[in-house]
């Protein structure tokens, strides 16, 4: 499990210092000389009003699946967290759905693409956004801090997927909600069968299917879970949108 996140960790660092380049390769080889980011994953998934407001770096360094912030539905004011914010680009955008009276934050272990969000939140001259280090399945924040998750394509790299629903469980508000773009598999496709699509660091290999997405929302405590297939990454594979809530009174 350790030599997994050692390799996504190295990926994403070199992501960060060429700007973009290497990261989820939508089910290719993903050997270290061979990378290819295609047109379903990263910075093509935004829509130009929102490629144009914020630093360009901040989109080169794209890599994800989808655009959460399409379905997050955010409001003025509200806490807003990003699962592996890497070079900022959904943290900046939510900071400026959420207006002044809001807060976004951002949590990636990856030292290189911290430094990256950092300098471009100072480029894009964005104040109500933060960036810690820490690892999605402990995060670095409160008890009922946030008021939305938000993530892209990045809970499929983790290797302890019920300890990321649970801390995302835990750090929302009671009646806070969950709005992810991820790559999730059909249900009929075995781990073996998503492994030979593509590795882990591909964002392929990882993947739960829609069945496992939703039985672990519920198992977390989560209630109006839905996986919603957006695009087809590979055979058998969808980036997709994953929404859930945390109910306003908690289960015993």
């Amino acid at each position: 499990m350790d030599e997994v996140r050692e390799q996504v960790r190295q990926r994403y660092a070199l992501a960060a210092v060429q700007g973009g380049d290497e990261g989820c390769c939508g089910g290719g080889s993903c050997a270290p000389d061979a990378i290819v980011v295609d047109d379903k994953f990263g910075a093509g998934l935004y829509d130009a009003a929102d490629a144009v407001s914020i630093p360009a770096e901040a989109l080169a360094a794209s890599l994800g699946c989808g655009n959460p912030l399409a379905v997050a539905d955010l409001a003025p004011g509200e806490r807003v967290l990003d699962l592996g914010s890497g070079g900022g680009i959904d943290v900046l955008l939510s900071a400026r759905r959420v207006g002044p009276e809001g807060f976004a934050y951002g949590v990636d272990m990856t030292d290189e693409m911290l430094d990256l969000a950092r300098a471009n939140a100072a480029k894009a001259g964005a104040t109500n956004v933060e960036f810690r280090k820490g690892t999605i399945e402990d995060l670095p924040l409160p008890d009922a801090s946030v008021d939305v998750v938000i993530s892209n394509c990045v809970v499929n790299l983790s290797t302890d997927k019920p300890a990321v629903l649970s801390e995302v469980y835990r750090v929302l508000v009671p009646g806070g909600r969950v709005g992810i773009s991820d790559v999730v598999a059909e249900d009929h496709l075995s781990p073996e069968q998503r492994a030979e699509r593509g590795s882990y660091v591909g964002c392929i290999a990882g993947a739960l299917s829609r069945a496992e997405y939703l039985d672990g929302l519920s198992r977390a405590g989560f209630a109006d879970a839905e996986v919603t297939f957006t695009h087809e990454v590979a055979d058998g594979m969808h980036g997709a949108v994953v929404r859930a809530r945390k109910p306003v009174t908690e289960r015993p």
